[in-house]
């Protein structure tokens, strides 16, 4: 009888202790599956970081498609061209559901709708411009495909009328072929108030890429400058003054491909960017008649073997190194002066940069006589290794980033290919509650990296970025 009631116990004891054991697992799983949900849920608050905690990055607009530029036309409206053919209209905040132009494009590799610019006034360097002040002329740069046509890059301008673009007039013909990448597309109104506008080589071997046996000027690897009126050249530009001559056109050459055009507002200089193949991407300050070196040279020329004689010249022409060159690709694209001190002081008129591969946003002081970045961390201004890299790095998770504007509120917007969104850079007092970002410093951690096949796509955006070749630099193909 003892041996049984003792059984019995134990039996008890035993049961009462698998009960408070499956009642432990229980709420152990639960913990873990809570603890293991709350560190792998993607934390879209904090995708998106800079590295200056006065600062945080807010979600502006969602829900575009492959957007490749931007331009303000005034503090309620933005308009964003689609890489598809579709320009799209912001308003107040909000993206209105059809756009405001479909225009047909090729959009193979980086080829499509890349380019916009915006002139306020009527426009134009002739004696009527200004008569309307309240009217605004758009410039749109896109791969025009035709019905058993040639596939052809053009400049077309139109008329805002306050809801669409109308009264399309033809200002710039450029070729596209064979391409499919290197197409460039950037344009700007400059401080001059003419049309500046960017094409890549589009894969040619002429003396406009430095052959000097190859084919003549032909509208490839330059920087054009015409008048927005009618597009016709400038006539001060720098290596011809016969209209007759087509470097009558060219600003500067020698640039294998583009994502990124901006004028100093201080010293009035344009600045670009450019797409190295393998190696070699530049920030560049382009005087006119900038010989950018391409194919001969790519990156500072005491590193290439190569000597300025080796370039083709034309009278008004000159070479001069990058400000800056990365040794390893980041698919670098757009470039913009923050003309605005709302970010604070040390930011005003000082240049970020974007970049197709990592997602990083960079940032550079610029020298007090305007001709040179302030990189006190990079003596050689030759991006090497990570910890230089590091250096210039602001900001990242920002995905392949295609456009830069100082918008009318004096933050910095940032075009994002890869999310479809515009981010807004703003004070962290003003962050709205919507915000999908945050503060937190910028590791170096880079995302991976965008083909840059795809950025010549937007670089080789299709080809990315950069621009690519077998070795996927289509950024830098």
């Amino acid at each position: 009888m003892k041996v049984m009631n003792l059984s019995r116990q134990v039996s008890r004891t035993s049961i009462a202790t698998l009960l408070s054991l499956r009642l432990f697992a229980v709420v152990l799983t639960c913990l873990i599956f809570a603890l293991l949900h709350f560190e792998y849920e993607p934390n879209n608050a904090s995708a998106q970081s800079v590295i200056d905690p006065n600062l945080g990055v807010e979600s502006f607009v969602e829900g575009l498609s492959s957007p490749t530029s931007m331009a303000f036309l005034d503090s309620e409206n933005v308009l964003v061209l689609e890489k598809d053919g579709q320009v799209r209209l912001i308003s107040n905040g909000e993206l209105t559901p059809e756009p405001v132009l479909q225009v047909p494009v090729d959009s193979e590799r980086e080829r499509g709708l890349l380019g916009i610019a915006v002139m306020n006034g009527g426009g134009g360097t002739s004696s009527s411009a200004g008569q309307n002040a309240s009217a605004q002329t758009v410039f749109l740069y896109y791969t025009e495909s035709g019905v058993g046509g040639e596939i052809r890059n053009r400049v077309y301008k139109y008329n805002w009328n306050g809801q669409t673009l109308d009264n399309p007039i033809l200002l710039v013909d450029l070729p596209a072929i064979p391409g499919p990448n290197h197409n460039g597309g950037k344009l700007m109104i400059g401080p001059d108030n003419y049309l500046y506008g960017i094409i890549g080589d589009l894969n040619h071997d002429g003396k406009l890429q430095n052959f000097p046996d190859g084919p003549d000027p032909d509208d490839t690897g330059i920087i054009f400058r015409v008048n927005p009126d009618d597009g016709t050249p400038g006539p001060d530009n720098p290596l011809s003054t016969d209209p007759n001559n087509p470097l009558s056109k060219y600003y500067a050459y020698g640039i294998r491909n583009s994502f990124g055009l901006t004028f100093d507002p201080v010293s009035k200089n344009v600045w670009d960017t450019e797409n190295g193949p393998a190696s070699n991407d530049e920030i560049n300050l382009v005087k006119p008649g900038f010989n950018s070196g391409w194919q001969t040279i790519m990156g500072p020329i005491s590193a290439s073997g190569n000597t300025e004689s080796e370039l083709v010249s034309f009278p008004g022409s000159h070479y001069a190194d990058p400000l800056l060159t990365w040794l390893d690709p980041v698919a670098v694209t757009d470039i913009e002066f923050l003309e605005s001190s709302s970010l604070g002081e040390s930011y005003s008129n000082n240049v970020f940069v974007g970049d197709n591969n990592i997602g990083n946003l960079y940032y550079f002081r610029v020298s007090p006589d305007r001709s040179a970045l302030v990189l006190d961390n990079v003596p050689d201004l030759f991006i090497d290794n990570e910890e230089e890299q590091s250096s210039i790095t602001f900001g990242n998770g920002f995905g392949a980033i295609t456009d830069l504007e100082t918008g009318p509120d004096g933050y910095l917007y940032v075009l994002s290919y890869d999310d479809g969104i515009i981010y807004r850079i703003v004070p962290s007092s003003v962050l709205s509650s919507s915000s999908t970002a945050g503060t937190e410093e910028t590791t170096e951690t880079p995302l991976p990296a965008v083909d840059e096949q795809e950025l010549d796509g937007q670089d080789e955006e299709e080809e990315s970025v950069s621009d690519g070749d077998e070795n996927g630099d289509d950024e830098n193909n």
